[in-house]
């Protein structure tokens, strides 16, 4: 068995090639879940009955005028469930609750001939509700005290850390709350479930963890997992959205099909998902940070408070990665980090790419930002200052390995995008532009990989060659267009020792691979693809044997190379087809299972200690903004970014994901306002941008006018399948740069030397108050009473 990293002779991981299934996404040839539906007979359509309230108890559901309606064939609520009345795994998420929590919440489900025939049984169900107080606002429920959940605290240092601050010549505290995120991705929630011959369940879902929507189907119908099969065939993007959020709703068609014989599809419309399902954590922070006299970080006191919704779902790990990657790129030797999750009366919030990294980075990102000029530092430099060297550890404990690359894309970054040469001619402009300013903003991103449980990091596949020599690969990762597919049939390519057109994926599913991980953590291809190359190593150690005997030669000797295998040094061949013809006489085992778990972790929750990471991916991007002092407009001029992604499996799929990655990152950081009605009136709690017309999305308007990405070379990951690294979420955090760089363009409209403070978004709208700020008039970022500027401003003050 050769070691996980090493590439043999002409390896297909390494070569650019396009997504798999690029041809079938372009024509529409490509299949979902819904499109199922019309391949299948007699199915009925699931339609909620939402109830347009924040929070109440229901004291009458009644479904009787429903039966009335053409069409309906039943109407699924609470007494029908056989099994757990729960779509959670933290058991308070009832699949048909008899108390409202959140506006929209769905407490039956109709099912009709049509989906019209649904639609109008649902609006004749007849729900009475005793309605109580709500919370929708962060701050509201911080000031009611309504959390749930752990409230962890990370401690580090030599000394306490208030022992740190009294060693620091300059301390800073500050209040910053920054906005949630809506996924939103091109298919929404989709299931379609059937009853097979057998009895058996069978559910198609748009899931990025077939095995927990499997445990989840199986414990609302009171059986067992083995009696339940989840299909996947691939997803129109996930983003995390699709980890917890599918199995209620897998839950629903399977009751359905099981009460009526049918098969039973749920789809919800773009307005239902957006209202019914949960979003990126919006966080609130307090901080308290520690400089030294060359403004090195000596101490961080911090608390975290993320926006967990009605039930917890990932809350809790959500958190937990916040306050893991709070730290980014920087040492901080003194620590105090407290993390804690508000209970609101809204969708319940979910994993979102990233999965909470992307918040803890941004509050350190935002305080050195805020920091700098009070500082008299340029920000690039105060980051540079502060960057991880050899031998530090992180506050959890963890060893930080390859710190020089956190210098290296920094470096290659400043080379690639001549930073000094057009900072240059930045400032050049702005003294002869009084209306318009530019800037230019770098940051870097250290991004753990892997799950923070331990036990999530474990990977199966199954390797099947076919007398004919086709080989077929199942493993338990998900796709959802990133590519993890394309991945796993270089790599199973490259272990075999055959050209790529030799193997196929099959769709995943739960009876082929069991009890796997979600696709998630970015570590999709980390885990699949050690479990797939595990699998095509035992097959290949057997064939070859065979061909050592074939070929009079020692199978030590024997090398697999474009389906030939060889004698080194010697001109004695044996063809791929005919090897595994040969090996399936000789009855040799043609299939294996795979299996891969991450060795090197452990992590102790209680204390918040331990390496929960198996390495960090690192990147570096420069941005370059031009903003209208007059609207807060503003255009994102250029991007560059140099991102370590190991040895790539397979590059143009990586550059991809980190261009993509990038722009889902501007758009959370700069365009998407997620908005609820928090006044007192009749929609309190309502989801105000429930539509692509209210809620901005990034465009091609949107996009960097030139923008350059390059993949760090001589990079490669010892213990990592092939050399690689992970790419799916490390790149969102690039985007830091652009807010940053808003930041710097806003506050060249003033005086000089005093840093401005910048909500999150940064919209147009957000941009002009603080260019308000930064000329005098307004009020630390924030708009004047009555205006419509953000309410999530940030303040700070020198202590």
């Amino acid at each position: 068995m050769s070691h996980l990293s090493d590439r043999p002779e002409k390896p297909v991981v390494g070569v650019s090639m396009p997504h798999e299934s690029a041809t079938l996404h372009v024509t529409g040839a490509a299949l979902y879940t819904d499109d199922l539906v019309h391949r299948t007979k007699d199915v009925l359509h699931a339609h909620p009955v939402q109830v347009m309230k924040a929070h109440g108890r229901i004291t009458a559901l009644r479904t009787g005028p429903a039966y009335a309606v053409p069409g309906v064939v039943r109407v699924l609520t609470g007494a029908d469930v056989p099994g757990v009345n729960d779509a959670g795994m933290k058991h308070d998420e009832p699949l048909f609750p008899d108390e409202v929590m959140f506006h929209g919440h769905a407490v039956a489900w109709v099912l009709g001939e049509t989906l019209e025939a649904a639609r109008l049984g649902a609006a004749a169900v007849e729900v009475d509700l005793d309605e109580k107080p709500s919370l929708i606002t962060l701050r509201e429920a911080i000031a009611a005290g309504s959390f749930h959940g752990a409230r962890p605290v990370m401690l580090t240092g030599d000394v306490d850390v208030d022992a740190g601050f009294g060693e620091s010549a300059h301390v800073f505290t500050g209040e910053f709350q920054f906005s949630d995120q809506e996924h939103f991705y091109l298919e929404t929630h989709a299931a379609l479930a059937h009853v097979d011959e057998n009895g058996q369940m069978f559910v198609q879902s748009s899931t990025q963890h077939p095995s927990e929507t499997q445990e989840i189907v199986a414990h609302v119908l009171g059986l067992h997992s083995h009696e339940v099969t989840v299909q996947c065939l691939r997803m129109g993007g996930g983003f995390g959205g699709k980890e917890m959020q599918p199995h209620g709703f897998a839950a629903v068609a399977a009751l359905g099909a099981r009460l009526t014989g049918r098969p039973v599809r749920v789809r919800l419309n773009r307005t239902q998902d957006l209202t019914m399902s949960g979003k990126r954590h919006g966080f609130h922070a307090t901080w308290k940070i520690g400089f030294d006299a060359e403004g090195r970080i000596r101490a961080l006191d911090a608390t975290l408070t993320a926006d967990g919704g009605w039930s917890l779902d990932l809350s809790e790990p959500v958190v937990a990665r916040a306050m893991c990657h709070i730290d980014n790129t920087y040492w901080i030797p003194n620590a105090r980090i407290a993390g804690r999750i508000a209970r609101t009366n809204k969708v319940s919030n979910t994993a979102f790419r990233g999965f909470g990294g992307p918040q803890g980075m941004l509050v350190i990102e935002d305080i050195l930002g805020r920091c700098a000029p009070l500082l008299g530092l340029d920000p690039s430099e105060l980051r540079e200052r502060n960057f991880y060297r050899q031998g530090q550890s992180t506050p959890y404990g963890q060893p930080v390995l390859h710190p020089e690359r956190i210098s290296t894309v920094w470096r290659q970054v400043h080379d690639d995008a001549a930073v000094a040469d057009r900072r240059l001619a930045i400032e050049a402009f702005n003294a002869a532009h009084p209306h318009t300013k530019r800037a230019l903003a770098v940051t870097g991103i250290k991004f753990g990989i892997s799950f923070n449980l331990t036990a999530f990091n474990q990977a199966g596949a199954l390797v099947l060659v076919y007398k004919d020599g086709s080989v077929l690969i199942n493993h338990g990762g998900t796709e959802m267009g990133q590519g993890l597919h394309t991945k796993m049939l270089q790599v199973a390519a490259t272990t075999l020792g055959i050209p790529l057109h030799k193997v196929r994926l099959a769709p995943t599913r739960t009876d082929k691979v069991p009890n796997t991980s979600a696709t998630a953590a970015s570590a999709g291809a980390d885990l699949n693809g050690a479990a797939v190359k595990n699998a095509c190593e035992q097959i290949r150690e057997r064939l070859l044997g065979v061909a050592g005997t074939q070929l009079g030669a020692n199978a030590s000797d024997v090398r697999i190379v474009d389906g030939v295998a060889r004698v080194l040094g010697s001109d004695k061949e044996l063809a791929w087809n005919d090897l595994v013809r040969t090996a399936y006489f000789q009855r040799v085992q043609l299939s294996a299972a795979g299996f891969y778990r991450t060795e090197g972790l452990h992590w102790d929750a209680k204390v918040f200690r331990g390496s929960p990471f198996k390495y960090f991916s690192y990147g570096a991007a420069a941005a370059e903004v031009e903003v209208d002092g007059f609207t807060g407009a503003y255009r994102i001029r250029r991007v560059d970014i140099v991102h370590d992604v190991g040895d790539s499996l397979s590059p143009m799929i990586d550059i991809g994901q980190v261009e993509g990655g990038f722009v889902q990152g501007a758009g959370w950081l700069t365009l998407e306002d997620l908005r609820w009605d928090a006044g007192d009136g009749p929609n309190r709690g309502r989801l105000l941008t429930q539509a692509a017309s209210t809620y901005k999305l990034p465009s091609f308007s949107e996009m960097p006018e030139e923008f350059n990405v390059r993949l760090l070379e001589n990079a490669t990951e010892e213990g990592a399948v092939y050399g690689s690294k992970a790419v799916g979420e490390p790149p969102l955090m690039l985007a830091f740069s652009v807010r940053e760089a808003l930041r710097q363009a806003a506050a060249a409209f003033g005086p000089g030397g005093v840093g401005v403070e910048l909500a999150s978004p940064a919209t147009p709208e957000a941009v002009y108050w603080a260019i308000e700020a930064a000329r005098g008039g307004g009020d630390d970022g924030q708009a004047p009473a009555g205006s419509a500027a953000p309410a999530d401003a940030s303040t700070l003050s020198h202590a």
